[in-house]
């Protein structure tokens, strides 16, 4: 044992780093596989939780592609929880010196196995619509845990301050709520449409046309405020949340154009796949946005390293 602590690393380098791209990459793709699994009717793929069926762990033959569908979600859930264990494994030693890594490493691997009883009890329970959106906010939550993990991957460690205007800081994190409210109302869209993963679930009984234009305004109050601050984020080019401003806007550009098509053209499986996995994209550039706001005193220019008043200019 004290051979195996001893192998675990000490400081932050390229496998780290390298395992902290797999974990983001992961989870949204896990978004699109879970997309997949509602949009091909698979949700009951597998019948029971946490076998396949009563009397197999792994699909059968006989339950065809929506059981090898529902399995593979499963498999890549599985996968990911071991990566969760690697990840924490790989920071364990850096409680000291790094302690954002520790707890957030800590954070992502107890969700996993939320995440994966949420979707068990989504299967035990027929596809509840409420229960399979609960099920999709803990994976964004997901998501932008294994974000900031990845940007404070590559961080100066130490005491941060903020390295933005507060005009700006406040619009991001008006902007980062709008955006929790935008993928919950579009969860709840979905919920009362047409995919609800297996032809026997039930839907949450609620207006589809009315909700659609209901998640569009908080929508569109996202896009106006990320123009915002992508207009504002020209002053602070050498900084990254300048990037991560441009990246904001380009992927909510592609998700209100994905949307717009698939409202007017009777809401295609794949389109809806690409919105759900776009809707965890936006949250994890979002988070990146927020993350930014601060910056590290130990990166910062000795005559910029002031408290956050002195850096609303």
């Amino acid at each position: 044992m004290k051979r195996i602590i001893a192998w675990l690393p000490t400081r932050v380098a390229t496998p780290l780093r390298a395992i902290a791209w797999v974990y983001l990459v992961g989870q949204i793709v896990l978004v699109g596989t879970g997309g997949a699994v509602r949009l091909t009717s698979s949700g009951l793929g597998c019948p029971t939780w946490p076998k396949c069926t009563d009397a197999s762990l792994v699909n059968t033959p006989e339950m065809g592609i929506h059981g090898v569908i529902e399995f593979g979600n499963r498999v890549l859930s599985a996968l990911l929880a071991v990566v969760a264990v690697i990840a924490f494994l790989m920071v364990v030693r850096m409680y000291r010196s790094r302690r954002d890594l520790f707890w957030l490493a800590l954070g992502a691997g107890l969700a996993i196995p939320a995440q994966a009883v949420l979707g068990g009890i989504s299967v035990l329970t027929g596809l509840n619509p409420y229960v399979v959106g609960l099920h999709f906010v803990v994976s964004i939550a997901l998501v932008a845990v294994c974000t900031a993990f990845l940007v404070r991957v590559y961080a100066v460690p130490g005491p941060r301050v903020r390295a933005v205007p507060g005009w700006f800081a406040g619009i991001a994190h008006l902007t980062s709520a709008f955006v929790a409210l935008t993928v919950l109302m579009g969860i709840l869209t979905t919920g009362s449409g047409p995919h609800a993963g297996d032809s026997g679930a039930k839907r949450n009984g609620l207006n589809p046309e009315i909700l659609q234009h209901v998640h569009a305004v908080p929508a569109y109050v996202t896009f106006a405020l990320t123009l915002v601050l992508v207009a504002g984020s020209f002053r602070l080019r050498t900084t990254p949340v300048h990037r991560y401003a441009l990246w904001l806007l380009a992927v909510e550009v592609a998700q209100i154009a994905v949307g717009l098509i698939q409202a007017n053209t009777g809401l295609p499986g794949i389109l809806v796949g690409i919105h759900m996995v776009l809707a965890a994209t936006l949250a994890a550039v979002m988070t990146a946005v927020v993350l930014a706001l601060k910056a590290p005193v130990a990166a910062l220019e000795p005559s910029d390293a002031t408290p956050a008043e002195a850096l609303r200019a």
